[in-house]
């Protein structure tokens, strides 16, 4: 258990994993491997970011161990990957977001 937030430590999710392969292998040194993963967890985040944003929400990446989802009306939850910022959305929102919503892609299509 982590001893600052009072959470149990998990295993890295699999969006991470090819990151520790590589240190694993050698082509990457410890400090590389913090580098890259940070950066991809944020990347995430800002993709993720963009199809909730259409509903209203927006996901944040904290302190490269967890996601904060928060709504307009001023809820948050904390979550551990990105699979589960889906079904923290539904509970936010009250149905599941839809990332092939005709009206989110007719919006993505004219950026």
């Amino acid at each position: 258990m982590c001893v600052l937030c009072g959470e149990f430590v998990s295993n890295p999710h699999w969006t991470d994993r090819k990151f520790e392969d590589a240190v694993r292998a050698g082509r990457v040194s410890e400090g590389e491997y913090q580098m890259m993963r940070r950066r991809g967890r944020i990347r995430r985040a800002e993709l993720v970011g963009e199809v909730l944003g259409h509903y209203g929400l927006r996901l944040s990446e904290w302190s490269g161990a967890k996601y904060i989802l928060r709504d307009g009306k001023g809820r948050s939850e904390i979550v551990g990957d990105v699979g589960g910022v889906w079904a923290a959305a539904e509970r936010m929102l009250g149905y599941a977001p839809d990332p092939l919503d005709p009206v989110f892609i007719g919006k993505m299509k004219s950026v």
